[in-house]
């Protein structure tokens, strides 16, 4: 039985590949409320090593236990050209068995249960334990009002979206073109549409939403999310933007590359990383170095090796992780942009650089995550979306809140010119719309900081939500 006085234990819930959002929202139910939080980490085999060493920083920190299910074999479940939604659907039905026999098994069982929306498979465990289900969802409120209003779409809409000239109507929100669509919306056919649709329409079975926005990012959204004469209706279950919900990595990093980081002026590194599933053509990796060099500006580039085609998150790659970088970069590059530019191979700690003083914008392929990155660091981004949400994104950056430029051609449809990459860079550091960008992305920082304040809307949209939650276990113990 829930005593009405009884500290609020969370148990949050994280999908493969998507820990690091419910590592960072499990700190903030624990340092800015009265709650107990366990984490419980779901991961694919092939990555399970990152979430591992995630979940040891993890629990360095001492705020709460992290419990880390045996990783998912898909192998056998999904087919080898089914990645994205279908694999992590996959993977969460595999992990169902052991999640609820850890649950079971805390010392301390939960008061309310939090799932990464792509976890959403396990949502009605905690029906059996009768307690209180929660959605997180670790991208912006658009994605959000897209998903939810898909099933509505399905039943409306003949044929392919992605044949549609016109955009599609989202009531009380921006419209969404054709070729901003998430990619699961692209094929119906498509196991990863039906998974995607399923989604949809489980996310209003939840009590409650929470969503890595706030109030004043995007307010319209938010509104229509709430307003029962337009996406209310569909949603059903109260929105808690708790937004930005993001990493602050470590002030103490020292190594070479903050030592060259240190010697630049203000503002004046482009730092340029596609993430970990992203990655470039080596024809466009090319074309990328050339307008990095014609554009005379500072960089850090993470390289990796290229893909068969750029856009192909999980396409093969043509090089080996343990290659010269230099073998997919123009003769004489490195030693070209040596005073002005680093290459770093792999990997490279973006929180960190992006929170350094000299850097002054991110070339990004527009991750929701790193889009949060920038926004609370004050930089204006050049877009170069690549796969999942990541177009609708660069759409929002770019039309909608003005921090942000992108190209002519969508990256992943085909190559953009080195004249367009320099045209891009120059802009975010020497033109009048990058300074207009900077001016204007400094103050969305400012809000950011203002929404995580003592009384800032997403500090209260927390504590609502845990109280939102105390409510209704009592009212489910009834």
């Amino acid at each position: 039985m829930v005593q009405s006085n009884q500290k609020p234990h969370l148990v949050l819930l994280s999908a493969p590949a998507h820990l690091q959002p419910v590592i960072e929202l499990g700190k903030r139910l624990v340092t800015c409320q009265d709650v107990k939080a366990t984490i419980i980490v779901a991961s694919f085999v092939q990555s399970a090593p990152a979430e591992s060493r995630m979940v040891q920083a993890a629990l360095a920190t001492k705020l709460f236990d992290v419990i880390h299910l045996p990783p998912a074999d898909i192998s056998n479940l999904v087919e080898p050209g089914d990645k994205g939604i279908t694999s992590l659907s996959a993977a969460m039905h595999v992990v169902k068995p052991d999640f609820q026999a850890a649950i079971l098994g805390l010392e301390t069982l939960p008061t309310a249960l939090v799932v990464h929306v792509f976890a959403i498979e396990c949502l009605g465990i905690a029906d059996e334990l009768k307690i209180p289900k929660y959605v997180f969802v670790s991208t912006n409120a658009w994605f959000l009002a897209t998903i939810v209003y898909t099933p509505v779409l399905d039943k409306e809409v003949e044929g392919e979206y992605a044949d549609k000239r016109e955009p599609f109507a989202l009531p009380g929100c921006s419209s969404i073109r054709a070729e901003d669509l998430p990619d699961p919306m692209l094929l119906r056919t498509k196991a990863n549409y039906r998974e995607y649709l399923k989604i949809g329409m489980e996310i209003p079975k939840a009590d409650g939403i929470l969503v890595n926005s706030w109030e004043e990012l995007q307010p319209k959204t938010l509104a229509s999310l709430r307003d029962g004469n337009l996406l209310a209706g569909v949603v059903k279950a109260p929105i808690f933007p708790v937004g930005p919900i993001n990493s602050e990595g470590s002030s103490a990093l020292k190594n070479e590359l903050f030592d060259w980081l240190d010697k630049q002026p203000t503002d004046s590194v482009l730092y340029i990383s596609f993430g970990s599933m992203g990655g470039l053509s080596l024809e466009q990796m090319l074309e990328l170095a050339w307008g990095l060099e014609l554009s005379q500006q500072r960089f850090i580039w993470v390289v990796c090796p290229p893909m068969e085609k750029s856009g192909s998150g999980s396409g093969p790659k043509f090089g080996n992780i343990g290659d010269d970088v230099s073998s997919y970069l123009p003769e004489g590059f490195i030693s070209r942009i040596r005073d002005r530019g680093v290459i770093v191979p792999q990997w490279a700690p973006q929180v960190e650089i992006l929170s350094h003083p000299s850097c002054g914008g991110f070339f990004t392929h527009c991750g929701w995550n790193s889009a949060i990155e920038c926004i609370t660091n004050g930089l204006p981004m050049i877009a170069w979306p690549l796969y999942a949400e990541q177009r609708m994104n660069a759409t929002l950056l770019t039309e909608e809140m003005g921090i942000a430029v992108r190209s002519e051609t969508l990256p992943s449809k085909g190559i953009v010119g080195r004249e367009e990459i320099e045209k891009m860079v120059r802009k975010i550091f020497v033109d009048e719309g990058g300074r207009q960008m900077r001016a204007r992305v400094k103050e969305l920082k400012l809000s950011a900081e203002k929404a995580w304040s003592n009384d800032g809307s997403s500090y209260d949209a927390l504590a609502k939500m845990v109280k939102h939650s105390q409510k209704k276990a009592i009212a489910i113990d009834v």
